[in-house]
């Protein structure tokens, strides 16, 4: 399955969390339901997995933790925020260049509409 297929499927499935619950729970509680969805359709999901950081060659003791990984192809990056800063898309794109993978999302469980609060973030696809 391509990074693009899996990101299909992850969106789709936001949508309907989204639709069901609407915004205003906090970011756990997405990330809880979202981990059980993509799981039971089948995908391996990993959650809160930490991804240490090397500082030249050398494993430092803090690293990072990715809030969901699915299939080991896109990172999910779950936010329930009144707006979005910054940081918080240059934050998954790090992430993405640290784990060498191609493709995140950053999803934004707080905005009215969710097709506004998907952020998809590229590193090199």
């Amino acid at each position: 399955m391509t990074e693009n297929e899996i990101a299909s499927i992850i969106v789709d499935t936001s949508y309907h969390i989204h639709v069901k619950l609407g915004p205003g729970l906090l970011e756990s509680v997405y990330e809880e339901i979202l981990y059980y969805e993509l799981e039971n359709q089948g995908l391996s999901v990993e959650r809160q997995k930490a991804i240490p950081v090397f500082w030249k060659d050398i494993k430092m003791k803090l690293g990072f933790r990715t809030d969901l990984i699915v299939e080991n192809k896109v990172i999910i990056e779950l936010k329930s925020v009144e707006m979005l800063a910054p940081v918080h898309p240059k934050q998954l794109l790090t992430y993405l260049k640290l784990t060498d993978m191609k493709l995140g999302l950053l999803i934004n469980f707080n905005d009215k509409l969710i097709k506004n609060g998907i952020t998809r973030i590229v590193n090199n696809l």
